[in-house]
């Protein structure tokens, strides 16, 4: 009888800090997370005027567990301590391997890179305003953006701008680097989408004007996209064929 665990459906644990954004990115990390497998822990971390006023609403409505840390001394925010102690305390346990941190404070930096050493897979779910050092401490980052209050409240919206196709350097320098050490000098527009993630978590081609890596990469004079197989594998042109391209 084999032991193997079925890892068709992960387990994920999403916790919030209430105390460092809004209710109304609540909808939206869920969303995010339900790609990753079943959530199993949904909690809800402030101190009693954050989640007795603004959160009370959000977090008995999606059933989230609020996690009540009161200020012993004035000032003090108990609430990281306690939501990075639970993640630990969860991962240890083998009740989650993935965890949905929602916050934009870069001080939980630290316990992003050490629920990875331990072979957990961390997203965040932030704010513009998130520092780097959070964005890049995770597998993923995914921003929200506010609702425009300007734009809400039953007038027209202005006419958007036509979005600008934008070619980073940086994806040809991928492709060089991974196809450079394949025998066929190519690499699968998967592995490709892979690595951008993992040298920038908040990479997205819409970020650029695409609706998809495949539409970015084929925006590129300087390299060549077959299907092949039943999928697309990406290269760098011949140097004799090179045009001029870029951001």
């Amino acid at each position: 009888m084999s032991d193997i665990k079925d890892n068709t459906e992960g387990r994920v644990a999403v916790l919030v800090d209430c105390d460092n954004t809004s209710p109304e990115i609540l909808e939206y990390a869920l969303r995010v997370v339900a790609q990753f497998g079943r959530v199993v822990l949904r909690r809800g971390y402030g101190n009693h005027g954050t989640l007795a006023n603004k959160w009370q609403d959000a977090l008995v409505r999606l059933a989230f567990t609020p996690c009540l840390q009161y200020q012993y001394a004035s000032g003090k925010n108990t609430s990281d301590i306690a939501l990075a102690l639970d993640a630990l305390e969860a991962m240890f346990d083998g009740r989650a391997e993935t965890f949905c941190l929602v916050t934009s404070d870069s001080d939980f930096a630290y316990l992003c890179r050490k629920l990875r050493e331990r072979g957990a897979t961390v997203h965040i779910v932030g704010e513009t305003k998130t520092p780097d050092a959070l964005r890049n401490a995770s597998d993923q980052f995914f921003e929200w953006q506010a609702p425009d209050t300007a734009t809400s409240s039953g007038e027209p919206k202005p006419e958007a701008a036509k979005s600008v196709k934008r070619r980073p350097r940086s994806l040809i320098a991928a492709v060089t680097l991974l196809a450079a050490n394949t025998s066929e000098g190519r690499v699968g527009l998967g592995a490709l989408g892979q690595y951008l993630k993992r040298t920038d978590p908040a990479f997205s081609p819409k970020a650029f004007g695409h609706s998809g890596l495949l539409d970015m990469v084929q925006t590129y004079t300087d390299l060549v996209t077959v299907k092949d197989g039943g999928g697309y594998w990406v290269s760098p042109k011949p140097r004799t064929e090179t045009g001029t391209n870029g951001a």
